[in-house]
């Protein structure tokens, strides 16, 4: 008999206990800086956003976002960081993230839709800064494995305030 857990099957309504695993999971990937571990929770169609503080209800065709990437573009941004040349983050901050209030509003076409509250508390060359928002999430399933299909960051302060941008993923 086989002792370890299984992935539920791909029809299996997602639970929220496993989608809190799943954005704690990315939460400690991030404050730890393995990225590529972290690269590995995006499907490759994935998007990464994070709107202007004053745009959360514009999209990223007509308005400026601080970051859309595509899954190419998140490929890069990640391997940026830990590179010489990636001088915003080096050396890396240090971060702690803090995710709660995790709500699933449900699942339609597999594609399952989650918001959560954030805090990311960062301590850099002696200044501390910190982002508070709200995530909306799109998530799938792939081989039973919770992915990102969409990562939206929206930054809920009024602008970014003494660190004037955003050079960590939020």
């Amino acid at each position: 008999m086989n002792s370890q857990p299984s992935s539920p099957p791909a029809n299996q309504p997602v639970q929220s206990s496993e989608v809190e695993t799943f954005l704690a999971t990315e939460a400690w990937l991030l404050d730890t800086w393995q990225l590529d571990r972290w690269i590995a929770l995006f499907d490759p169609r994935a998007r990464y956003q994070v709107p202007s503080t004053d745009g959360h209800h514009l999209d990223s065709v007509t308005s400026l976002y601080l970051v859309d990437d595509d899954y190419r573009q998140l490929c890069f941004r990640a391997k940026r960081f830990n590179l010489p040349q990636g001088h915003a983050e080096q050396p890396h901050s240090m971060t702690q993230r803090l995710v709660t209030n995790v709500l699933v509003h449900g699942e339609q076409d597999g594609v399952i839709d989650v918001t959560a509250g954030f805090s990311i508390h960062r301590s850099r060359h002696g200044t501390a800064t910190q982002y508070v928002g709200r995530y909306e999430h799109q998530l799938i399933r792939v081989d039973g494995e919770l992915k990102f299909l969409n990562r939206k960051s929206l930054l809920v302060m009024p602008g970014l305030g003494a660190a004037g941008t955003v050079s960590i993923i939020v």
